[in-house]
Protein backbone atom coordinates (compact mmCIF):
# COMPACT_ATOMS: atom_id res chain seq x y z
CA UNK A 1 0.00 0.00 0.00
CA UNK A 2 1.16 3.25 -0.86
CA UNK A 3 1.84 6.34 1.98
CA UNK A 4 1.35 8.92 -1.08
CA UNK A 5 -2.41 9.04 -0.29
CA UNK A 6 -2.50 9.65 3.34
CA UNK A 7 -3.18 12.85 4.78
CA UNK A 8 -2.79 13.86 8.49
CA UNK A 9 -0.49 16.63 10.78
CA UNK A 10 3.19 15.48 11.28
CA UNK A 11 4.61 15.58 14.66
CA UNK A 12 6.67 18.67 13.61
CA UNK A 13 3.64 20.09 12.86
CA UNK A 14 2.18 19.16 16.00
CA UNK A 15 4.59 19.92 17.81
CA UNK A 16 4.24 23.49 16.68
CA UNK A 17 0.86 23.86 17.48
CA UNK A 18 0.93 23.20 20.88
CA UNK A 19 3.84 25.61 21.54
CA UNK A 20 2.44 28.42 19.65
CA UNK A 21 -1.29 26.81 22.45
CA UNK A 22 1.42 26.93 25.26
CA UNK A 23 2.68 30.64 24.98
CA UNK A 24 -0.74 32.05 24.25
CA UNK A 25 -1.93 30.48 27.45
CA UNK A 26 1.46 31.60 29.40
CA UNK A 27 0.34 34.96 28.44
CA UNK A 28 -3.09 34.85 29.35
CA UNK A 29 -3.27 33.21 32.54
CA UNK A 30 -1.67 35.96 34.82
CA UNK A 31 -4.20 38.64 33.11
CA UNK A 32 -6.90 36.18 33.87
CA UNK A 33 -6.05 35.59 37.12
CA UNK A 34 -5.44 39.15 38.16
CA UNK A 35 -8.43 40.24 36.54
CA UNK A 36 -10.11 37.88 39.04
CA UNK A 37 -8.26 39.27 42.20
CA UNK A 38 -9.60 42.80 41.16
CA UNK A 39 -12.66 42.31 40.74
CA UNK A 40 -12.78 40.47 44.53
CA UNK A 41 -11.73 43.52 46.03
CA UNK A 42 -14.19 45.55 43.75
CA UNK A 43 -17.02 43.35 45.26
CA UNK A 44 -15.86 43.47 48.70
CA UNK A 45 -15.69 47.80 48.64
CA UNK A 46 -19.52 46.96 47.22
CA UNK A 47 -20.21 44.47 49.61
CA UNK A 48 -19.00 46.96 52.38
CA UNK A 49 -20.10 50.62 51.17
CA UNK A 50 -24.21 48.32 50.79
CA UNK A 51 -23.47 47.00 54.70
CA UNK A 52 -22.26 50.48 56.02
CA UNK A 53 -25.05 52.51 54.05
CA UNK A 54 -28.01 49.84 55.70
CA UNK A 55 -26.47 50.09 59.07
CA UNK A 56 -26.79 53.92 58.45
CA UNK A 57 -30.21 53.67 57.39
CA UNK A 58 -31.25 51.61 60.28
CA UNK A 59 -30.06 54.00 62.97
CA UNK A 60 -31.62 56.70 61.39
CA UNK A 61 -35.06 55.10 61.60
CA UNK A 62 -34.40 53.76 64.72
CA UNK A 63 -32.42 55.98 66.46
CA UNK A 64 -30.36 53.06 67.87
CA UNK A 65 -27.86 50.78 65.45
CA UNK A 66 -28.37 46.93 64.91
CA UNK A 67 -27.38 43.96 67.94
CA UNK A 68 -26.34 42.40 64.79
CA UNK A 69 -25.72 41.99 60.86
CA UNK A 70 -29.15 39.87 60.84
CA UNK A 71 -30.72 42.45 62.26
CA UNK A 72 -30.43 43.89 59.28
CA UNK A 73 -31.96 41.52 57.57
CA UNK A 74 -35.02 41.26 59.66
CA UNK A 75 -35.85 44.64 59.39
CA UNK A 76 -35.56 44.22 55.76
CA UNK A 77 -32.98 46.37 55.14
CA UNK A 78 -31.18 43.80 53.75
CA UNK A 79 -32.48 41.00 51.43
CA UNK A 80 -29.19 39.31 52.81
CA UNK A 81 -25.90 39.33 54.50
CA UNK A 82 -23.31 39.51 51.43
CA UNK A 83 -20.42 37.24 52.17
CA UNK A 84 -17.12 38.54 52.02
CA UNK A 85 -15.89 37.96 48.63
CA UNK A 86 -12.64 37.32 49.71
CA UNK A 87 -12.83 34.93 52.23
CA UNK A 88 -16.57 33.54 50.53
CA UNK A 89 -17.90 33.91 54.12
CA UNK A 90 -20.42 35.68 55.98
CA UNK A 91 -19.06 34.59 59.07
CA UNK A 92 -15.90 36.60 58.67
CA UNK A 93 -17.63 40.06 58.69
CA UNK A 94 -15.80 42.25 61.78
CA UNK A 95 -18.46 44.35 63.84
CA UNK A 96 -16.99 47.43 65.18
CA UNK A 97 -19.00 48.56 68.26
CA UNK A 98 -20.64 52.24 68.46
CA UNK A 99 -18.45 54.49 70.85
CA UNK A 100 -21.74 54.79 72.91
CA UNK A 101 -22.36 50.88 74.08
CA UNK A 102 -26.11 51.52 74.81
CA UNK A 103 -26.86 52.89 71.62
CA UNK A 104 -26.61 49.06 70.16
CA UNK A 105 -23.60 46.77 69.16
CA UNK A 106 -23.34 47.47 64.98
CA UNK A 107 -21.96 50.56 64.39
CA UNK A 108 -19.32 49.82 61.51
CA UNK A 109 -18.63 46.96 59.71
CA UNK A 110 -14.94 45.40 57.97
CA UNK A 111 -13.69 42.49 56.24
CA UNK A 112 -11.98 39.68 58.25
CA UNK A 113 -9.95 38.60 55.79
CA UNK A 114 -6.31 38.15 55.78
CA UNK A 115 -4.02 39.58 53.40
CA UNK A 116 -3.02 42.23 51.62
CA UNK A 117 -5.04 44.38 48.50
CA UNK A 118 -3.17 45.32 44.86
CA UNK A 119 -2.83 49.00 46.23
CA UNK A 120 -1.14 47.83 49.50
CA UNK A 121 -3.62 48.45 52.05
CA UNK A 122 -4.70 45.43 54.73
CA UNK A 123 -8.63 44.07 53.47
CA UNK A 124 -9.18 44.38 57.36
CA UNK A 125 -8.87 48.04 57.00
CA UNK A 126 -11.35 48.96 54.44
Amino acid sequence: MSRLGARGFTLIELMVVLAIVGLLVAIAAPRYFGSLERSKEVTLRQDLATLRDAIDKYHADLGVYPDTLEALVEKRYLRGIPADPITDSVETWRVIAPPEPEKGKVYDVKSGAAGQARDGTQYGDW
